[in-house]
Parts: C-alpha cells; sequence; structure tokens
C-alpha cells in the first residue's frame, strides 16, 4: 500500500470533493478516485458515501482519517529526521592518544549540534584503524602517523603534531633545548607498544643510526608511560599533546628532538564509497576548522 494514498484520502477528506483534491494535489481526477478504490478494496469498506452532490465520510472513513493523520504526521517527521540524521550512531576508531587528549573538546561541541548521536570510540592502534574503516566497522579514524596513500581509504590531514622527548625534571635532558640523536645513546626509554607508529619510526631511527639504548618498560597506557617518566624510570617520545597538563603544572620536562625527516600528522580518515551523513560532515567542519600544532 503506497503511503500517498492515505495522503490522497486526507485530501479528498478536506476539501469533500474529489475534484478539489485533485487540483490541490496535482492529479488527474481519475487518478484520485482510483486511489481511494484502492484503499477501499484494501480495508473492504467504503469510505465515502454521496448525498446528491454533496460527499461524506462513512464511520470507516471517520475512523480511516485519524489514522491517515497519523500515518501522515508520522511520515513527515521521519523525514525530517533521518533527513537530517539527527538520530543514530557514529563509531570512530582512533589511537588511545587521540581519544584521550584531542577528541573530547570536539565531541563536546558536536553533541550541542547533534544530541541524539550516539558516538562510540573505538580505541585500536593504527592499523586496526584502517582496517576498521575499510570493513565497515567504523564510520570514520582518527590516526597519529606519516601522511596515509590507501587507494581504499580517504585522508584529511588536520594538523602536523610535534613529537617531543619527556623526561623527569632532574634529568640532565631537562637543561637542554633540544636533543640530539646521539644524545640518546645509552638511555633508558619507556615505549609505548610495538604496533605503535612512533615507537616503530623511534626503534628504525635508532637501528639506523647505531645508537645503543634500553627499554626500560613497554606499556599501553599513556597516563601509564607518564607516571613512569615522572618517577624517574626513564625517557619517552610522545606526541606534545599528551602532557600539556603535566608541563602546565610543571612535573615533567620537554625537549624537542631533531626529526626534520620524520613528521606525524593527526589525519582524519573515512573510506571513499562511505555516505558521509550530515553529522559526520559536520564533525569534520569542526576539527578541520582550526588545524594549528600544539
Amino acid at each position: 500500500m503506497d503511503i500517498q494514498h492515505f495522503l490522497t484520502f486526507r485530501e479528498v477528506a478536506k476539501w469533500q470533493n474529489f475534484t478539489k483534491a485533485a487540483e490541490n494535489l496535482g492529479y488527474a481526477q481519475s487518478s484520485v478516485t482510483t486511489q481511494i478504490q484502492k484503499l477501499e478494496q484494501e480495508y473492504g469498506v467504503i469510505l465515502f458515501e454521496r448525498f446528491g452532490r454533496k460527499m461524506r465520510l462513512t464511520q470507516s472513513g471517520e475512523q480511516m482519517l485519524l489514522y491517515a493523520n497519523q500515518i501522515a504526521d508520522l511520515f513527515q517527521e521521519s523525514k525530517a529526521v533521518i533527513g537530517r540524521q539527527e538520530c543514530g550512531t557514529l563509531c570512530i576508531s582512533t589511537i588511545e592518544t587521540m581519544a584521550a587528549f584531542y577528541l573530547p573538546k570536539y565531541l563536546h561541541r558536536f553533541r550541542q549540534v547533534f544530541p541524539h548521536i550516539q558516538v562510540m570510540l573505538e580505541p585500536a592502534q593504527e592499523e586496526r584503524v584502517k582496517q576498521s574503516i575499510r570493513e565497515g566497522e567504523a564510520d570514520m579514524g582518527i590516526l597519529l602517523d606519516v601522511p596515509l596513500s590507501d587507494p581504499e581509504l580517504t585522508s584529511i590531514i588536520i594538523r602536523k603534531e610535534e613529537m617531543v622527548v619527556v623526561a623527569n625534571k632532574s634529568h640532565p635532558f631537562a637543561l637542554l633545548e633540544k636533543v640530539e640523536w646521539k644524545q640518546l645513546s645509552g638511555e633508558s626509554f619507556i615505549m609505548t607498544e610495538q604496533d605503535c607508529t612512533y615507537r616503530g619510526a623511534l626503534e628504525r631511527e635508532l637501528k639506523t643510526r647505531q645508537i645503543p639504548y634500553r627499554l626500560a618498560f613497554e606499556l599501553g597506557s599513556m597516563e601509564a608511560i607518564k607516571q613512569c617518566v615522572y618517577y624517574g624510570l626513564g625517557i619517552a617520545l610522545i606526541p606534545k599533546i599528551t602532557i600539556l597538563s603535566e608541563l602546565e603544572k610543571e612535573m615533567l620536562c620537554t625537549v624537542p628532538l631533531c626529526m626534520e625527516d620524520l613528521s606525524f600528522y593527526t589525519q582524519l580518515v573515512y573510506h571513499k564509497r562511505k555516505y558521509m551523513t550530515p553529522s559526520m560532515n559536520y564533525l569534520i567542519e569542526l576539527l578541520t576548522e582550526s588545524p594549528q600544532a600544539v
């Protein structure tokens, strides 16, 4: 049963006249008559009765009008809600660093505009983030990596992230303005998990430059890494965005590492065949409106 039949029925009931209803709907009168007949056949009742030139609803017609009004109202409501994508779920796959230290302030603003969209953050390392997007498990992803080149994925570079060596305030690095690679020789490192992109880049550089180092701890939590650094258990290479609070409280010190040939970028990624909803487009606007590095 076509929903238009109910809308046509409402129009005929409003005007009590097939001709007038057809004019307002832009239909031929025969089309209006056919639609009403189909409704009557479907329900097995007569909806209108004639008395001379006058026409009025039957008892069945009056009941039908109540339902037709509800159907029409729900139809219009569904068009408004679904068309604006005001409800539903938005799944974002991202690394823990971005989930904890970058996204929250943007998600706060997003919720003010789309309060009925449920945002689900799926924590994962970079390769898993990309896999989730390729397989349609996540709507979009946030990466911290070198610029992505993938035939299936669209990548929008949001900003360049500053990577810093973080150390206890009593560490000799606290007196330096920057760190050269050779100065890392013999240092104890507190590192993220093995599949972390910037850990992999650090270890490759140390190996290429033949710089000896010690792996003191391997931790999956950025907070745990910072606590270990605070208590002097080693140094770490991490994004500066993750220690802004500690720097403000003067709990840790940071020094830039000369990494001219190795830059990491916060990137928004989605599948090239992904249908972009209004809520997704709005989040992209938020994330890209002020692409300034920390």
